[in-house]
């Protein structure tokens, strides 16, 4: 792999994530500065640049204290500059940071949050998509509508399958348990439920994730799937409203 993606658990079930390229070391969001500090110091790694996604208080709460150590120039969405701490820089979905690969795409990723947006590495691949698209879930819609969030997860969904899948959250055991109270027969979120449930029981992370088990077992990639809309009795509704209803159902599970 050209790029190092190393997973750093912030907060209570956060996650932070630093890339080490061949020019850059980039930090994705910044819950808390002390675990992401400790793990810089560890390595011997300068931070160069910090990427947010959203304005969050968990996603940003560490970003003044890391600049102040790093001196790392900061970057966020600029339709939430008025939500977010100060930023040396403000960006729009569509642009294009660095090039090679420590280059990175900005993605729009409405429906948690109306300016959120995600990261692709290509190089990688690796999706930062913290409260959008989350592993085996998605973000609730704190902002946006279901539609916005299935257009946002529909983009992601048309990226390589060997892209890896890096959220925000360790929400992945509640995930799978919803997942299988509307999906029970299927064969690879059964094998999954019971990795993740290893994984956990062994302090071991599930995320990242690769976008193909993602696309094969996360109930919200598949609104397009007619096992899942005969067992929602949709067979008749389109892919975006049977999203909705995984959304509801899931906010009341």
């Amino acid at each position: 792999m050209t790029l190092e993606i190393v997973t750093i658990p912030c907060l209570q079930d956060n996650y932070a994530y630093l890339i080490k390229g061949p020019s850059a070391v980039t930090l994705i969001d910044a819950p808390d500065a002390a675990p992401i500090l400790a793990e810089l110091t560890t390595r011997g790694w300068t931070l160069d640049r910090i990427l947010i996604t959203h304005h969050h208080w968990d996603h940003v709460d560490g970003l003044a204290d890391i600049k102040a150590a790093t001196g790392a120039q900061s970057y966020g969405p600029r339709a939430e500059a008025d939500k977010l701490p100060a930023l040396d820089h403000l960006i729009d979905a569509g642009t294009q940071l660095g090039e090679g690969p420590d280059g990175c795409r900005v993605l729009a990723a409405p429906g948690h949050t109306l300016g959120h947006v995600a990261y692709y590495f290509a190089a990688a691949p690796a999706l930062f998509c913290a409260d959008s698209l989350m592993v085996m879930g998605c973000g609730r819609l704190f902002e946006g509508t279901a539609d916005q969030m299935h257009d946002t997860i529909s983009a992601f969904a048309a990226l390589p399958d060997e892209t890896l899948v890096c959220s925000g959250h360790e929400y992945t055991a509640s995930n799978v348990k919803f997942a299988l109270s509307i999906d029970p027969d299927n064969a690879q979120l059964q094998t999954r439920a019971a990795d993740v449930t290893r994984a956990r029981a062994e302090g071991r992370a599930t995320v990242p994730a690769l976008l193909s088990l993602e696309k094969a077992t996360n109930p919200f990639m598949r609104a397009h799937d007619p096992a899942l809309r005969q067992r929602l009795g949709m067979e008749d509704a389109t892919d975006a409203q049977v999203f909705a209803k995984i959304r509801q159902l899931k906010d009341e599970f």
